[in-house]
Parts: structure tokens; C-alpha cells; sequence
């Protein structure tokens, strides 16, 4: 069911951001960050509305995060409860992780 999820966005606006997916009704489900200089952000809060229960949306949204993160030489300091939670079931992530 994942796989039905739309596609993330990102909205960067200089030094505070949020990757956001779109849903039915304009439910959105969001992970928002903080640019720390030019070399870290941090990710401060994740809310995803119940529609988006179930289908692993949270998690796709830190997962981007990561992704760019790694491609962009940068590190993620996960201040968000639930990105915090996803960064020690992920150990491959170690790399992006701001310690």
C-alpha cells in the first residue's frame, strides 16, 4: 500500500524546511527541519495525520531526509521524537547521524 503514496515534496525556505506528502482532503503529512550552517539540520518535528496511518509515511519521510542528507554531505540531528526512534532501528543511517 506504501507504494500509493504520492510523492514527497520539498519546500526549502533558506533556513527552516519540510518534506511534506500530500493526501486526500489536503491531509498532509510533514517532517519539518532546521538548517544548522551549511553542513547539518535538524529535524524538530514529524506529524502524520490518520490517513496516512499504517502506510509508512513517517518513515518515508525521515528516509528522503537521509537520503539527501548523504547525497549533500550533510548530517541530521534528530531532535523529533519519532526521527530520533527511526535513526536506532536504522544503523545504516549511522553515516548521516550527527552524534
Amino acid at each position: 500500500m506504501a507504494d500509493q503514496l504520492p510523492e514527497i515534496e520539498l519546500e526549502d525556505r533558506g533556513s527552516k524546511g519540510r518534506y511534506l506528502l500530500r493526501g486526500p482532503g489536503g491531509a498532509e503529512a510533514e517532517m519539518t527541519f532546521t538548517k544548522v550552517g551549511e553542513h547539518q539540520l535538524i529535524i524538530d518535528h514529524t506529524e502524520v495525520p490518520d490517513v496516512f496511518r499504517g502506510q509508512g509515511a513517517g518513515l518515508r519521510l525521515v528516509a528522503r531526509a537521509v537520503e539527501d542528507a548523504r547525497a549533500a554531505g550533510k548530517k541530521i540531528i534528530p531532535l523529533c521524537p519519532f526521527a530520533n526512534a527511526q535513526f536506532r532501528r536504522h544503523p545504516e543511517w549511522a553515516d548521516v547521524l550527527k552524534y
